[in-house]
């Protein structure tokens, strides 16, 4: 099965892993979220939203389905993250360069990560997990930059969860128009894109101004 196939029938998959069992359906979820992490092109805001659904169908549980697509995409976040970490930037985007359509990313995608990490530093891992595009990739910049696993984790973590609670909440409200998420989503991301601009800028002007005082104070 071939990754734009996989994407296709995902909904249908995890519909009968939901009709099989509960646990099988939050197994589902689980291993989406894992897979999405993996392969950028697979969309979470396809997965965890049609989880929402099926929340307000009662055929699952809220805290279940949000706990599975966390978990799903902390494993996934991780191996991006040991390969920024043991293989320097330019073998990796030679790789990409001959291998990346089969995963759905390009060297392309890898460098803008990698200028994202860079303008907006480690608070990126936590912002960046709500701006798609950005989200799955922005570990791999964070093990190039050597960035020390536990913040990693503990950032990953707190920007995932409310990722994947924002898409559960959505798809329960949307209910059979879950595919429509995007709609409601993609305010959300453009204002997360702005405060990220704002905080640069607002922290520049910060630091020139202690700096302007310090010298100030000095003569």
């Amino acid at each position: 099965m071939g990754l734009s196939e996989l994407i296709t029938q995902l909904p249908e998959l995890i519909g009968r892993a939901v009709e099989a069992n509960q646990w099988m359906g939050y197994g589902a979820i689980f291993a989406a979220m894992f897979l999405e992490n993996l392969f950028p092109p697979i969309p979470s805001e396809l997965i965890m939203p049609l989880g929402g659904f099926y929340v307000q169908q009662g055929q699952l549980q809220f805290f279940p389905v949000v706990l599975a697509g966390l978990l799903g995409t902390l494993l996934g976040a991780l191996p991006w993250y040991g390969i920024g970490r043991v293989i320097n930037e330019e073998r990796l985007e030679l790789w990409l360069s001959r291998h990346g359509r089969w995963i759905g990313i390009s060297p392309e995608e890898l460098a803008r990560s990698r200028r994202w990490f860079n303008r907006y530093g480690t608070a990126l891992v936590f912002w960046g997990r709500l701006v798609p595009g950005i989200r799955t990739l922005i570990s791999v910049p964070a093990g190039i930059e050597l960035m020390p696993f536990a913040p990693f984790l503990i950032w990953t973590t707190a920007g995932s969860l409310i990722w994947t609670l924002l898409l559960t909440v959505a798809g329960f409200a949307l209910g059979e128009s879950y595919s429509n998420v995007e709609l409601w989503i993609d305010p959300v991301s453009k204002v997360v894109k702005v405060a990220l601009v704002v905080a640069v800028f607002s922290g520049g002007f910060w630091l020139a101004l202690r700096i302007w005082r310090r010298r100030n104070a000095a003569d």
